[in-house]
């Protein structure tokens, strides 16, 4: 018999995971990072931007976990990144950068919170981000394309950082 959300029997958890999103306003991008922030545990997403908008295409793609995940809205990324790691998170980014980490590499190595950073579907993360970064990983690519959608390799990047902490 197939499991839906009613039977299945999987424990509710919260990880110490800060999602920031730098620059990412693409409405169903957004709407399914509230999914995947609500089906790994994140402890809260934070929009970064000057164009966030939670408008009916975000509600129809996040299915409704926009009212459950614990979420804010912030202009300025290097500011909230700058915070976070003032209060003691370690800053993770997640680009392909001439210096990164491929994720099936990577192992956490302290007991910090985590901030994950995950950037703008054009430009990815801005290089201010980068520069204060403790680690920037990144998912090996195989095919014709250098990138992959930024709600794809998050879920990559939060199934790896979820099933270390677990």
């Amino acid at each position: 018999m197939q499991l839906n959300h009613y039977n299945t029997n999987f424990t509710k958890r919260i990880f110490p995971v800060v999602l920031v999103c730098d620059q990412v306003s693409n409405a169903p991008n957004l709407g399914s990072l509230f999914r995947i922030s609500d089906a790994f545990g994140v402890e809260k997403l934070m929009l970064c931007g000057e164009d966030i908008s939670l408008g009916r295409k975000l509600t129809k793609t996040s299915r409704s976990t926009e009212k459950f995940v614990n979420y804010t809205i912030c202009k300025s990324t290097l500011e909230t990144v700058i915070e976070l790691k003032n209060n003691d998170y370690q800053i993770i980014s997640l680009e392909i950068t001439t210096n990164s980490t491929p994720i099936h590499n990577f192992s956490l190595s302290n007991k910090k919170p985590i901030a994950l950073i995950v950037g703008d579907e054009n430009f990815g993360i801005s290089d201010s981000i980068l520069k204060i970064s403790d680690v920037i990983i990144h998912i090996d690519m195989f095919g014709n394309n250098s990138s992959m959608n930024v709600v794809q390799a998050t879920n990559i990047a939060l199934y790896e950082i979820t099933k270390q902490l677990m």
